[in-house]
């Protein structure tokens, strides 16, 4: 492929890059294939690769991280998980019914792990995005000089088709940041699914957000449409954790 070929090509926005399409010409070329062949392949190649794009560029903004894979989950481990549920949560059934999911349990049972994978999961079907953890989100908020700017900055929590705000309970939050959280959970209501994680039943989410007169709409907006997922056992890390080794023994004294 020549390079005035390639300079045409590019102003014209396809994303496959001069080595792959001069691969995809010379094999083609071998195969005798005929002009149509040639235009299918090739719009073929460009679809892939805008498609692997697209799913890099989501995975950036949707700031998941890493993760360990849902298949690497023990479930003989908790004393209770469903894993019959859970499968059928990485169908992603639970977005099209726009319904919220609440994962529930003490800290290291892998509430993280699994949301974390249905958002994954999540961007693989061509979706967007968001993870944060909750008390980062809503500082994030708070930091917004003004109202424009705070309505600005709510859009990357109510425009995107999942999201998933992680350890709900942790740490208090004022007034103003439950309002915040509230409008999240308000205006993403029977339009798009949140995810939440915590470690609190919610007659204990009074002590997280005290004083906060919208709790109880928060609550039932939240819960109108939801999946509970609850995880009881101990913490994984636990079970990972290295047997300390005992002290060797102490030397006998010696005799005066």
């Amino acid at each position: 492929m020549t390079e005035a070929l390639h300079h045409l090509l590019d102003g014209l926005g396809l994303r496959a890059t001069p080595e792959q399409l001069q691969a995809l010409l010379t094999q083609l070329t071998k195969a005798h294939a005929s002009p149509v062949q040639v235009l299918e392949q090739w719009a073929a190649l460009e679809r892939r690769e805008r498609e692997v794009r697209n799913l890099a560029s989501r995975t950036k903004k949707a700031s998941v991280g890493t993760t360990k894979p849902a298949t690497d989950y023990d479930w003989n481990y908790p004393q209770s998980a469903d894993e019959a549920t859970y499968e059928d949560l990485l169908g992603l059934g639970f977005m099209t019914r726009k319904q919220n999911v609440l994962f529930r349990g003490p800290a290291g049972v892998g509430k993280t792990m699994l949301a974390k994978n249905l958002g994954l999961r999540a961007l693989e079907r061509g979706h967007t995005v968001v993870f944060a953890n909750l008390s980062s989100a809503l500082a994030d908020l708070l930091r917004q000089e003004s109202l424009p700017a705070v309505e600005r900055r709510l859009r990357r929590y109510t425009a995107a088709n999942l999201v998933i705000l992680d350890e709900l309970g942790y740490q208090p939050v004022d007034a103003r940041a439950v309002d915040l959280l509230f409008q999240i959970v308000s205006r993403r209501h029977e339009h798009a699914s949140t995810i939440l994680t915590t470690n609190l039943p919610f007659k204990d989410w009074a002590n997280v957000f005290p004083g906060a007169a919208c709790l109880v709409p928060l609550v039932d907006r939240f819960t109108e449409n939801m999946i509970a997922f609850d995880i009881r056992g101990p913490s994984y890390r636990q079970r990972t954790r290295p047997t300390p080794k005992p002290p060797p023994p102490r030397p006998p004294k010696k005799r005066a």
